[in-house]
């Protein structure tokens, strides 16, 4: 059975169909989907979605891009939320240097403290980094989140940057962007990382994996991702369905 470990089910994209979706999942082996969440909003959607559906649990938190809206209100609030018995994990938390929607230093702030908020939570973190490679590294390390640990979600850096990372007690997320022809520098990634180590994810409603580049991505099509990781690391499908399953289950505290 097949873990989607980074979903984002709450979006606007998926509001006319989002149980024909939830369905497509199941019918490909798709066993638990953790939605994640951007900012207050998401979270108070993403929370409803686990109470509505067995499949479902969720991460809260306010992604780099809307730090700007950031307050102790708000990091109070997330604290109410954490006490949702689904919510597991806080994200996605993190910097973004490519699109810039929030000043860098603010971006940096606002890491630091959510990932003190999680440490004071004893919650896990799921972490997007977007070209801020050596920024993320030296606040994981400052902030000592490997108290915590989490998730590195949609890897995009070198293979010894998953060293330092897995060092750290961070699994490694792999999404649709595997099965791009242009991943040379993830397909050495996905050989290096140990089988205890790997997780795959589709970051729905985004970076849909071949044959659907271009189109809204779903949960059902982690399975092309898994099957593009067994066939570079040339293992079968349900061996990594398998140790991803297991490997989300034990980083998110889930039974």
């Amino acid at each position: 059975m097949l873990f989607d470990t980074h979903a984002h089910l709450n979006d606007n994209q998926f509001d006319n169909d989002r149980i024909e979706a939830i369905e497509r999942a199941k019918e490909n082996g798709v066993e638990c989907i953790l939605t994640v969440s951007s900012d207050i909003a998401s979270s108070i959607e993403n929370i409803a979605l686990t109470q509505n559906h067995d499949i479902f649990y969720a991460a809260v938190g306010v992604h780099p891009h809307n730090v700007m809206d950031l307050n102790n209100n708000i990091i109070s609030a997330l604290i109410d939320f954490s006490t949702y018995p689904k919510v597991v994990a806080i994200g996605e938390i993190g910097l973004d240097y490519f699109y810039d929607n929030a000043p860098r230093e603010v971006q940096k702030v606002w890491f630091s403290k959510q990932i003190s908020l999680a440490k004071n939570l004893k919650l896990p973190i799921i972490v997007h980094d977007r070209e801020a490679h050596e920024d993320t590294m030296r606040i994981l390390k400052n902030e000592k989140a490997s108290d915590v640990g989490g998730v590195l979600h949609c890897y995009s850096g070198s293979v010894e940057m998953a060293k330092q990372v897995m060092d750290m007690g961070f699994l490694i997320s792999i999404a649709g962007p595997v099965t791009y022809k242009n991943a040379n520098k993830l397909l050495d990634v996905v050989k290096y990382i140990p089988d205890d180590m790997l997780l795959i994810e589709t970051d729905s409603p985004y970076l849909p994996p071949e044959p659907y580049r271009g189109q809204r991505n779903e949960p059902s099509y982690v399975k092309l991702v898994a099957e593009k990781i067994a066939k570079i690391r040339g293992t079968s499908v349900e061996h990594i369905a398998n140790i991803t399953s297991s490997n989300g289950k034990r980083i998110f505290g889930i039974q």
